[in-house]
């Protein structure tokens, strides 16, 4: 990440200008994945990704808690945007993440851009000219409003600058120069976007009809872990949500499918796809799981974990001990579990991995590692993450285990520090995934991409 250089008064002095249809599919990538384009110029850090999921993790339990954390409390400079100040900045070059992302197109002619898809998020966001304050380096060339020509900033009298303050916690600025709404999107990873809100055509493929008045963040200060993407898709339950823009269109649903990060075929092509519309949960045998309503973040999606068995023999832990709060989330990459429930499942694991497998010293929040390649572990258990109604995943040995470095192994699951359950996008890898928000259920299905 590179140290914020420009002066903050410079932000606001540099304005710039119903009937259901067929699903759309997108191509979904892995922002790190071996084959991918993305990739950061920076070597992947695998300790640096840990400390970001880390990062997330903590926040999203602050939100369940209602505790203001310091990204969060915005405040409003003299030229009303929110304030930096406690915001913390890192030194370094960005490294990438391990989230994914898809081409879409915005403005008028449409130029498209590689962005991060994010179920935790809300508002979408791209990178904008002229960058007043920063903007990281992206595949795409960045965004400039000046040449669409159905661009329009937002006002801060605007009903979608109203709606700021519960789509992404922090108060909605205003820009004294032009009246135009200030956004701020912060991230649990200490990531953030500021720009101004805006309102353009969006245009999810060549072949599709473009849909007009999409709202979005133009930003002007991008910092953070968003390797080279554009920006972020927020698929969130929330009207500002690019699911919620489009739910009159497509039908309030969608699925996906993220390929494996660490194919075992490098030089493949290999990609997944993201899915928006009603039509698209018709495409796959799914199990469904009712979506659980939390009211501090009704925004998450919520599932009810019922059992976790490993080898086909349920954790010895009593059915309480699953009742947490628990989000299935694209943006968290290892899965957390309560300590209870996690020392269980490591119990059960070792014990059936350690008879062919010497153990290894762990790293960081994993801590159940082996000596050997993933390839050379043929001998996995199965382990099958239950939610009520019987829908579930059934983890390979692509979605439960991690080559963390040669020659070392680790089990892809951790203890959560805080009471909450989190399904990571690791576990998620190769299921189509289906959340169907109009009936309030999340459906599974396996072997939806490699």
């Amino acid at each position: 990440m590179v140290t914020f250089h420009a002066s903050k008064s410079n932000f606001a002095d540099n304005d710039n200008p119903r009937q259901k249809q067929e699903g759309m599919q997108l191509n979904l990538y892995h922002v790190k994945g071996l084959d991918s384009s993305q990739t950061s110029t920076s070597p992947f850090s695998f300790s640096d990704m840990i400390t970001k999921d880390e990062e997330r993790v903590r926040f999203l339990h602050s939100r369940l808690t209602n505790k203001e954390s310091a990204s969060n409390s915005a405040t409003t400079d003299k030229l009303g945007g929110p304030s930096l100040v406690s915001t913390p900045l890192k030194s370094g070059l960005s490294i990438g993440s391990g989230n994914y992302y898809v081409k879409i197109g915005v403005g008028t002619p449409a130029k498209y851009f590689s962005m991060i898809v994010d179920t935790g998020s809300s508002l979408s966001w791209l990178q904008c000219q002229p960058c007043v304050i920063y903007c990281h380096v992206q595949v795409d060339p960045i965004f400039t409003p000046s040449v669409s020509k159905t661009y329009k900033a937002l006002s801060c009298s605007s009903s979608q600058c109203s709606s700021l303050k519960s789509s992404t916690l922090n108060a909605p600025g205003c820009s004294n120069a032009t009246g135009a709404c200030v956004y701020k999107a912060s991230y649990g990873d200490t990531s953030f976007s500021i720009g101004y809100l805006s309102q353009d055509v969006l245009t999810l493929t060549p072949s599709a009809a473009p849909s007009s008045g999409f709202v979005y963040g133009c930003g002007q200060d991008n910092q953070g872990l968003f390797g080279r993407s554009a920006g972020i898709i927020g698929l969130a339950n929330d009207k500002l949500s690019m699911l919620g823009q489009l739910s009159n269109k497509y039908g309030n649903a969608f699925s996906y499918c993220l390929p494996s990060s660490f194919s075992a075929q490098p030089n493949s092509s290999v990609s997944g796809f993201l899915s928006i519309g009603a039509s698209s949960l018709s495409s796959s045998p799914y199990k469904f799981t009712p979506l659980v309503k939390n009211p501090k973040i009704p925004s998450l999606y919520f599932l009810g974990l019922t059992t976790i068995t490993v080898a086909g023999k349920p954790l010895g832990v009593s059915a309480s001990s699953y009742n947490v709060p628990t989000i299935i989330d694209s943006g968290t990459v290892i899965t957390r579990l309560p300590v209870a429930i996690y020392n269980a499942l490591k119990k059960s694991f070792v014990m059936i991995m350690s008879k062919k497998y010497a153990q290894a010293p762990g790293f960081s929040i994993l801590d159940t590692c082996f000596k050997g390649s993933v390839k050379e572990m043929s001998t996995v258990p199965e382990i099958r993450i239950i939610f009520r109604g019987g829908a579930g995943l059934e983890l390979k040995v692509h979605n439960s285990l991690v080559e963390i470095e040669k020659g070392t192994t680790c089990l892809a699951i951790a203890a959560s520090s805080n009471p909450i359950s989190i399904i990571g996008n690791y576990q998620q890898q190769t299921f189509t995934v289906a959340y169907d928000v109009a009936n309030s259920k999340i459906g599974f299905a396996p072997g939806g991409c490699q």
